[in-house]
């Protein structure tokens, strides 16, 4: 039988107060935002702001912290991608598409999550995958990034950001009782098709440290399917220390 730990979850895609804070009322623990113009998510850094300044105002009041908030980026020198996290107010920055070294790690004087791209059948190869379209997944050098968090999610040579599909789980499964003696990153995401069905398997196989979902538990573009990121988190939650319910909503 494995351990019990509480699996982190964030939300992401997020643009919108009302969706932010109800993914905050049912324990996300990162809220997720898209500052990529192309993105059918797109927030600006204005935006981002003024739903961050609502969102630990709340907290305030209420005597909580608020949820960590990331802002995702997929291209820009260090200086860029300093300006977007100084303008947005978040906590967090996502590299996805950036090409993360120690070197910028340290010179954006913010936590930053890595995005690692798992290879899936069928699209163009990465560096260090296989014939058959997969690839290992390296949790050595994923230790020798000193990135706060790592990111596993589905690579595709013509998406930028996450592209909702699933990646061979089996490439990173846990292989056991979770343990701190794991030889993976403290902290690492698993996102990639995940939906309130499939978050329980992933966390049952995977025991990652966290989930990332955005389209999985949309009702468009943009906005979010209120019921379906309670499942989603309550799920997750359920995987991993077994809830006796699933109504996780505060």
């Amino acid at each position: 039988m494995t351990a019990a730990y509480r699996v982190q979850v964030k939300i992401c895609g997020l643009t919108n107060l009302g969706d932010a804070a109800h993914a905050w009322a049912c324990s996300a623990d990162l809220l997720g935002f898209i500052l990529v113009p192309a993105s059918p998510r797109y927030v600006t850094p204005g935006q981002v702001a003024e739903i961050a300044a609502a969102l630990r105002a709340q907290g305030t009041v209420r005597g909580v912290k608020c949820p960590l908030l990331v802002g995702v980026v997929v291209e820009g020198e260090r200086e860029s991608i300093r300006r977007l996290v100084a303008e947005s107010g978040v906590d967090v920055v996502q590299l996805h598409g950036v090409q993360a070294t120690a070197e910028l790690l340290a010179a954006l004087h913010t936590p930053a999550i890595a995005v690692h791209p798992v290879q899936v059948p069928g699209t163009l190869e990465v560096p260090g995958t296989s014939d058959a379209g997969t690839s290992a997944v390296d949790w050595a050098a994923m230790r020798a990034l000193p990135a706060w968090a790592h990111l596993l999610d589905t690579h595709d040579p013509k998406l930028l950001g996450g592209t909702g599909r699933a990646w061979d789980w089996s490439l990173a499964a846990a292989g056991g009782a979770f343990t701190r003696n794991d030889d993976r990153p403290e902290r690492w995401l698993v996102a990639g098709g995940l939906t309130p069905d499939t978050v329980g398997e992933a966390v049952r196989l995977l025991r990652p440290w966290g989930v990332d979902v955005s389209s999985g538990v949309e009702a468009a573009p943009g906005r979010k399917d209120h019921d379906a990121v309670a499942r989603f988190i309550a799920r997750a939650r359920g995987a991993s220390i077994l809830e006796n319910k699933e109504e996780l909503c505060r």
